[in-house]
């Protein structure tokens, strides 16, 4: 056992969350064993600074965060960076994949994320043939993950349209196992390691058949399920001229809406679909960063919210990894969308970044400091550039801070970041993906 005298804390409480000052924590088996505000032991591990519990990102697609940086050069559209996007995926197999993952979840653990949900489809070998273990690729997220400290959600993606029953094209043929039936009989052989968990992923309504989606409902269970849900316009058109109903709508009709699922963008909503989706008590994936750096548009967070869904948060495509950022960027997208202030507490935004993220992920026992939770602890500075003056409370976490403020990061009561990590992190990552622009051939 080990204990931690927390400086500043961010504690449960009965409306949501409160700041405690000199928190004993103790610590045994990756859980947290006691809870004491206002302690003075005799003996424990000084923790100064902010500290709040470890954060979810629930929305990852870890291949991206090669395109950063390059897919902003010219301006073009969502279509033209998809096809960036679709060279880097033609370019990776399972070493490259778990070095860049491994890479790119260090960078999330430097920024507080502790849980990650890794919305997964890049399946088989450039020509659609599966690799001797069909779920090599996965295991790479797996492998990737624990060594950079972090809790993986595997999100195994059902892929297999191009558009509303066309045939996949291009690298597309990677991501499909040819039938829904197939890729459940994949995943079932896909067996967790410890920090991870298996959930499933229909990739959007125009790449799953609506006769495919019947099977996925009687998979998953009570497993996480994500879905990419009208994050554009002509999805919502397409859907409509397909079967006749929206997106939300269809996924309702086949039994995919419900507590266990999170709607991933839910960006071009009518009130219909957001009387479904908070009446099925969903959570809503938002990951404003990436939907402002696609154009794709507000989605309606705080009707969400009012209607029933629980709210989580996502990095996507790695245009920034910044949780802080995400945070206040719903609030503030609401803002511009509204022309009004306040639609979101500090206290709100945080618990969608840590207690119900990791619960959207299947990690019930994790996003708070209390006793029973895993041991995640998220030290920031209080006295930064940014967060000098700014009141040592929630608003200062959700709106004045910044991944750079992140000083050290625990996860299952291991110290998995120190201050001056940053260093290295980055120069793995420039490694990785410079090796893989310019290795393939």
């Amino acid at each position: 056992m080990t204990a931690y005298l927390l400086e500043h804390a961010w504690l449960p409480s009965e409306t949501g969350g409160r700041f405690a000052d000199d928190v004993l924590v103790e610590v045994e088996g990756g859980r947290f064993t006691a809870v004491t505000p206002d302690a003075d032991p005799p003996r424990a591990v000084p923790v100064r600074g902010l500290v709040v519990p470890g954060l979810a990102n629930t929305h990852s697609h870890a291949f991206h965060r090669a395109l950063r940086g390059r897919t902003q050069r010219e301006r073009g559209t969502f279509w033209t960076w998809r096809d960036q996007m679709y060279d880097v995926a033609a370019r990776l197999d399972p070493d490259t994949y778990l070095a860049l993952a491994r890479a790119t979840y260090r960078e999330m653990a430097a920024a507080g994320i502790t849980s990650v949900g890794e919305f997964h489809y890049l399946h088989h070998q450039s020509d659609g043939t599966p690799y001797a273990d069909p779920n090599e690729m996965g295991l790479a997220l797996v492998h990737a993950a624990h060594e950079a400290g972090i809790r993986i959600t595997l999100l195994d993606t059902l892929y297999l349209s191009s558009g509303f029953g066309a045939a996949p094209e291009g690298a597309q043929v990677r991501y499909s196992d040819g039938s829904a039936d197939a890729w459940a009989e994949r995943v079932d052989a896909l067996a967790p390691i410890g920090g991870s968990t298996v959930g499933a992923a229909v990739h959007s309504v125009r790449a799953v058949p609506q006769d495919a989606l019947d099977v996925v409902a009687g998979w998953v269970g009570d497993r996480p399920l994500h879905v990419h849900l009208s994050e554009q316009v002509a999805e919502n058109d397409a859907c409509l001229e397909a079967y006749g109903v929206t997106p939300a709508r269809l996924l309702a009709d086949h039994g995919l809406l419900r507590p266990t699922t999170s709607l991933v963008h839910a960006t071009h909503l009518g009130d219909d679909d957001v009387a479904l989706i908070g009446g099925a008590g969903c959570y809503a994936s938002f990951c404003p960063t990436t939907e402002r750096d696609l154009g794709d548009g507000i989605g309606p967070s705080r009707r969400l919210r009012d209607a029933g869904a629980r709210l989580t948060l996502g990095s996507d495509s790695h245009a920034v990894i910044d949780p802080f950022e995400e945070m206040r960027a719903v609030e503030l997208d609401e803002r511009l969308a509204s022309q009004q202030r306040g639609h979101w507490t500090a206290r709100e935004l945080l618990t969608a970044a840590t207690a119900d993220g990791h619960a959207s992920l299947g990690w019930d026992d994790a996003g708070e400091i209390a006793v029973g939770q895993r041991a995640d602890l998220v030290v920031l500075d209080p006295a930064s550039p940014r967060t000098a003056g700014t009141g040592r409370d929630e608003n200062s976490v959700v709106f004045a801070a910044t991944a750079e403020d992140v000083r050290r990061v625990m996860a299952d009561g291991r110290w998995i970041v120190d201050d001056g990590d940053r260093a290295a992190i980055g120069r793995e990552l420039d490694e990785v993906v410079e090796r893989i622009w310019r290795d393939h051939t």
